[in-house]
């Protein structure tokens, strides 16, 4: 299936735009999209209605976000070194923090799986390196019983993650190798197989950052000079570039057929042909 069939006709449509650097788009259950402001140090509320408002200042300087079977918020807080969770009411609570005695990196990018367990990277992009306690650049998971462990240890910068959609795969890119690694995911949740499917070396400046995936399989990463579409094995389908350098992108609006980016300054979306996985609680388990 080529690229043209996946992404309709026309440009992408900005939305907002002023920010300093967006990240971390999520379509949350009550039909509003949050998406972080690093360096300003904002969650962000989108919604077609009110266009875009404050929903949390400070974040801690948040990064990838997404919510968990319950509906709360889940985020990666690259000041405050830790993964949060925010109920219904407001309260956060802090999820992950430190393993093995030793403080996080600065958590990047996160996903759920549908038996709730929480999968996370955690590269070192968000403190200095006398600040550094893990030995790895590690990509962990946080158990139903807040137990975390560390699954893949070898990476330089791991970054986006997803799931395919029978969650048989995990799929991660590196950012500082500039490629896409997928690993089977096997009974009980760990990791094993590690291969690289796609190479995405570039002239262009960038590397790898956030990723989803279609409910066809589909991946959708964002890498210079746009958004790259492959098929699962990892095949180039081609390259979507919408007028500014996409960080990270989700799923949205009621079919999930809308793709949200985030862009460096703005906030975009376009419409695909195949609807997006679900996350959270509209995760079906598998």
């Amino acid at each position: 299936m080529k690229l043209k069939t996946l992404i309709e006709s026309g440009e992408a449509e900005q939305l907002a735009t002023g920010f300093q650097f967006t990240e971390g788009p999520v379509w949350m259950p009550d039909s509003y999209l949050l998406f972080s402001d690093i360096p300003g140090n904002r969650i962000n509320k989108w919604t077609e209605a009110g266009g875009i408002e404050v929903w949390r200042e400070p974040s801690g300087n948040g990064n990838g976000l997404t919510h968990d079977r319950k509906g709360r918020l889940l985020a990666c807080e690259h000041g405050n070194r830790r993964i949060s969770s925010t109920d219904a009411d407001g309260t956060v609570t802090t999820l992950a923090d430190v393993y093995r005695g030793k403080r996080l990196n600065s958590p990047n990018d996160i996903v759920v799986k549908s038996d709730g367990t929480v999968y996370f990277t955690d590269p070192p992009y968000g403190i200095q390196p006398d600040q550094k306690e893990q030995v790895h650049n590690g990509v962990y998971r946080v158990l139903t019983d807040g137990t975390i462990e560390l699954l893949a240890d070898d990476f330089e910068r791991p970054n986006g993650l997803a799931f395919s959609p029978d969650e048989s795969t995990l799929y991660i890119d590196d950012s500082f190798h500039r490629h896409l690694r997928a690993f089977d995911v096997n009974t009980g949740g760990t990791l094993s197989n590690s291969r690289i499917i796609t190479d995405m070396d570039h002239p262009q400046p960038g590397s790898p950052d956030g990723l989803k995936e279609d409910q066809e399989g589909h991946i959708y990463i964002t890498g210079p000079p746009g958004i790259w579409v492959l098929e699962p094995d990892g095949e180039v389908l081609g390259v979507f570039c919408p007028p500014e350098l996409p960080a990270n992108l989700a799923w949205g609006d009621h079919d999930r057929r809308s793709l949200y980016m985030t862009a460096r300054t703005s906030l975009y979306r376009i419409r695909v042909s195949v609807a997006g996985m679900p996350v959270g609680s509209d995760r079906k388990a598998c």
